[in-house]
């Protein structure tokens, strides 16, 4: 038994996982970066992926952002994307944000209607709008997943506020937004049946959409359907969820199986359809990675952050247009700016490090939870993403009470685990409060088991009688 762990008091835990005592919600802002990539050699592509068609840096000397070229159009995109999602509240941090991105090159914002509760899209048009509009190219969603708003009606109403809230005449990028969650019914009864589809075609042929295209979860029939109608839809880029480990163990703790990422990658390259990539670190988790890991990187190259080698190795694939990053905190920002300008793809022997890597995490008994939060709010009041970022922390710092509850040190290590999970979220908000109704099953966008996923925890807090 390591003595560590016989003197592990309850802030000694939290400060081990990076957790404050304050909230689990900075659980949620785990890591030094919202956009990390790695994965296994591609079977598809290169062993080591060759640099795409990046395209020069742009107007000033001091901007050595990398970028890369839209088919089609040619216009120059930075492989680095600013994710949205996840803004500060205060629009004058949001503005500073902005501000340094553009200044060094960053031009893809992406957006939608229901991120930050409904307001993100007019922070992001407030920030946005007091540049030049040559200056950014800015994508959102039909946000339409409730199905309260499948009528085209409702749905049309959705993407004409886009413009007034972003102070748009135009859209860049318009994408349906998580396609695959509820299988082709849903995607009948959002985009076919209802006529809407074929008006967003129509919207781009008048140019007030200048690309459409779709972003991707869940069932994979509905990807290889619409990518199977490329002919008649013509899509413009889809927006896929890549990572190290999702490249090839996209499936494992899902519902159902998920296309791996290789598979997905691998169709779009084939139709000549960019790709924009979505949680390259899996909402932080794969910047926070555990020891051993972090040694293995910095063996090769001690100065390159876990995030940054994943961000190095989703840009060498040629067919990736951008990579997005929910930059909240200037740091972050500057860190993924410095990776991209400009990026230094990886080398073989790097991707075969990163594949090794790959195949260890895979095998951790960590939740798939990207904190997205799309499963938010929890009619009986669970914080889903800050337990599950709380299992993951302690999985990831190697606290967690295992591997038997006969182990001369279960209990002890079952206190200390018991007592930073009561100070991280409060009783109200801990697993035990979950009813297993099932309502955030159809609404998470990783097919995550989250009633299993609670019985879990619970289950780690439960003491065993002597």
């Amino acid at each position: 038994m390591d003595k560590n762990h016989n003197e592990l008091s309850r802030r000694q835990f939290l400060r081990r996982l990076g957790i404050g005592s304050a909230s689990a919600l900075s659980l949620m802002a785990l890591g030094p970066l919202q956009t990390f990539a790695t994965a296994a050699t591609p079977a598809a592509a290169p062993s080591s992926p060759r640099r795409g068609d990046d395209a020069p840096a742009s107007g000033s000397d001091d901007i050595k952002m990398t970028y890369r070229r839209q088919n089609g159009s040619g216009e120059n995109i930075s492989l680095l994307g600013f994710g949205m999602m996840r803004l500060p509240r205060e629009q004058e941090e949001v503005n500073r944000l902005v501000d340094y991105a553009i200044a060094h090159g960053v031009n893809y914002f992406d957006t939608a209607p229901m991120y930050g509760g409904g307001r993100n899209e007019a922070v992001t048009g407030a920030a946005l709008s007091r540049h030049p509009r040559e200056k950014y190219y800015v994508a959102t969603k039909m946000s339409n997943q409730n199905q309260q708003l499948w009528s085209f009606g409702k749905s049309k109403e959705m993407y004409e506020n886009s413009f007034r809230q972003l102070r748009v005449d135009y859209i860049d990028y318009y994408l349906l937004h998580s396609i695959g969650g509820g299988g082709m019914d849903a995607l009948r009864g959002r985009f076919i049946d209802n006529g809407l589809l074929d008006f967003l075609v129509g919207e781009r042929q008048a140019g007030r959409i200048r690309h459409l295209g779709f972003s991707y979860h869940g069932d994979v029939r509905v990807f290889d359907y619409l990518l199977d109608h490329h002919d008649e839809y013509h899509w413009d880029f889809v927006q896929i969820q890549m990572n190290y480990v999702d490249w090839r163990h996209a499936g494992r703790g899902r519902r159902r199986s998920d296309a791996d990422a290789e598979y997905l990658y691998g169709r779009l390259e084939k139709l000549g359809i960019q790709a924009v990539v979505m949680e390259p670190i899996r909402g932080g988790g794969l910047a926070n990675v555990a020891d051993d890991i972090r040694r293995q990187l910095a063996e090769v190259r001690p100065d390159d952050s876990p995030a940054t080698w994943g961000f190095r190795w989703v840009g060498s694939f040629p067919n990736i247009l951008t990579t997005l990053s929910g930059m909240n905190r200037m740091e972050h920002l500057e860190e993924n700016v410095r990776t991209f300008s400009p990026l230094q793809p990886c080398s073989d022997a790097e991707n075969q490090i990163l594949a090794s890597i790959a195949d260890q995490m895979a095998g951790f008994p960590t939740i798939g939870c990207t904190t997205c939060a799309y499963c938010m709010p929890c009619p009986y009041g669970v914080d889903i993403p800050g337990n599950f970022a709380f299992y993951n922390a302690a999985v990831t710092a190697g606290q967690l009470p295992l591997p038997a509850p006969t182990a001369d040190d279960y209990g002890q290590r079952q206190e200390a685990f018991i007592a930073a999970y009561r100070e991280a979220l409060p009783a109200e908000k801990r697993a035990t409060a979950c009813t297993d109704c099932g309502q955030c099953l159809s609404k998470c966008p990783q097919q995550i088991r989250i009633p299993n996923q609670m019985s879990r925890l619970v289950e780690l807090t439960r003491k065993r009688r002597a």
